[in-house]
């Protein structure tokens, strides 16, 4: 009946346990039974076996549960359905149910899974932080995958990520800032629990997100079956990647508090919640609505204090775990975007710079191998030597990829075998930069 598998012992990650009573589960007997009976109005369920798997219960909790609503004449036995539920009692929400359904709903459209109490979720993080990861130099190299780079930035780069603590990487444009963020996720690897949903102060917030958490491969039970292969851990939680939210230039503050639903008048998680126990990359910094520096400012606590504050509609602050890889990356010199009390609270700086003539023409054969072109001494020389003395050799890893991709268009269009000819680096080259002129208006 449960539906999530048995997570492998490698991770190194304790589970969160399950609960053995309802007082376990940190949650009033109140919310428990408004919950269970809203999860019924909205989801017509009749089964404790589907009611267990809706509210993410076991099901001896979730029958004593039933059994206690029941008790105060909300919920009614139907007797067995139909052939295929097999000795498994129904039920039903009496009028008094309904109603107390719909006032409950009134209140708060939330129903499903129960939520973790903050204070369960915070021992959780603990137990699965970012920064007990240790990464070796060979995972981290695997997660930059075919990346070319150069031997002092991994050496940089190691230390920052295994700290979990704040990176800062600048340079200009087009070298692999983003990619190299997205290769330290790639090389974090293990896997950890998310909460569906977290209640503070008898608020619920919604955590998991499908978009941002990749859910573990799950495994499904057999409700009747005598032996129960899922169900060790409390599943009010999703076996997930460690999360990684990615935001560039429509990042606002805003995005950093609460989001109150006023029509289901329930809260969801903010993007570095969501993104706790994994990494949070604000990309292309400086080119918000907000100025850099005002953004910087919002992190300065959870970067330091490793917890953030939160505010309800009512106004009521408390604060959440902050165990998040936070990595800032620009194009802008850091001095031009921040004071030095900002920079003090990024714990590492690193320095992303456009690569060598030598590892150039190496990242230009690899894209040309992949992509099936062949290369051409003639061209090469020709880019070489005419064109990029015109930008005073200032190469980029992006530009390998930019030029290989136009000269195979033109190919394509002209219905010609991939080839690389100094007329075809002139016509890729005028594509790739903007002649400086004035647009008569």
């Amino acid at each position: 009946m449960n539906v999530q598998a048995q997570p492998p012992a490698v991770t190194g990650v304790t589970p969160p346990p399950q609960p053995k009573t309802l007082a376990d589960t940190g949650l009033s007997l109140v919310m428990m039974r408004e919950i269970l009976l809203k999860t019924m109005f909205r989801m017509n369920i009749s089964l404790v076996s589907d009611l267990s798997r809706a509210i993410c219960l076991p099901v001896p909790l979730t029958q004593e549960l039933v059994d206690i609503t029941r008790s105060q004449k909300m919920l009614e036995a139907t007797g067995t359905l139909h052939a295929t539920s097999g000795n498994e009692m129904g039920y039903q929400l009496t009028d008094a149910g309904k109603a107390r359904a719909l006032d409950a709903l009134s209140q708060s459209e939330y129903y499903g899974a129960l939520p973790v109490p903050l204070e369960a979720y915070g021992q959780q993080m603990k137990r699965q932080s970012v920064r007990d990861i240790k990464l070796t130099r060979p995972e981290l190299l695997k997660g930059m995958g075919h990346l070319i780079l150069p031997e002092d930035l991994i050496d940089n780069l190691g230390p920052a990520v295994t700290s979990g603590r704040s990176i800062l990487m600048y340079g200009p444009p087009g070298n692999g800032k983003s990619s190299i963020s997205n290769g330290i996720r790639a090389a974090l690897g293990d896997k950890i629990y998310v909460p569906r949903a977290i209640e503070y102060s008898g608020q619920v917030i919604t955590v998991y997100d499908p978009i941002v958490h990749s859910k573990a491969e799950e495994a499904v039970d057999d409700p009747h079956s005598l032996r129960r292969t899922g169900n060790r851990f409390d599943n009010r939680y999703v076996y997930c990647e460690r999360p990684t939210v990615i935001t560039g230039g429509e990042l606002t503050l805003d995005m950093l508090d609460l989001k109150y639903n006023p029509t289901a008048r329930t809260y969801q998680a903010p993007l570095q919640l969501k993104a706790s126990g994994g990494i949070f990359i604000v990309d292309d910094l400086g080119r918000q609505s907000e100025p850099p520096q005002k953004l910087v400012n919002r992190w300065i606590v959870p970067l330091e204090e490793s917890r953030d504050i939160l505010a309800l509609q009512s106004g009521e602050k408390f604060t959440v775990p902050f165990d998040t890889l936070v990595i800032f990356s620009t194009n802008f010199h850091p001095n031009e975007i921040f004071d030095g009390a900002a920079l003090r609270r990024i714990f590492f700086k690193i320095k992303i710079d456009g690569p060598t003539q030598e590892m150039f023409l190496k990242i230009f054969a690899m894209v040309a191998r992949k992509k099936k072109m062949p290369l051409d001494e003639k061209a090469l020389l020709h880019l070489l030597k005419v064109k990029y003395p015109t930008i005073q050799n200032n190469f980029a890893n992006y530009q390998p990829v930019f030029l290989i991709d136009q000269m195979i268009a033109v190919c394509e269009f002209e219905g010609i075998p991939n080839q690389m000819t100094p007329e075809l680096i002139d016509r890729a080259w005028g594509n790739m930069f903007v002649k400086d002129e004035k647009i008569a208006k």
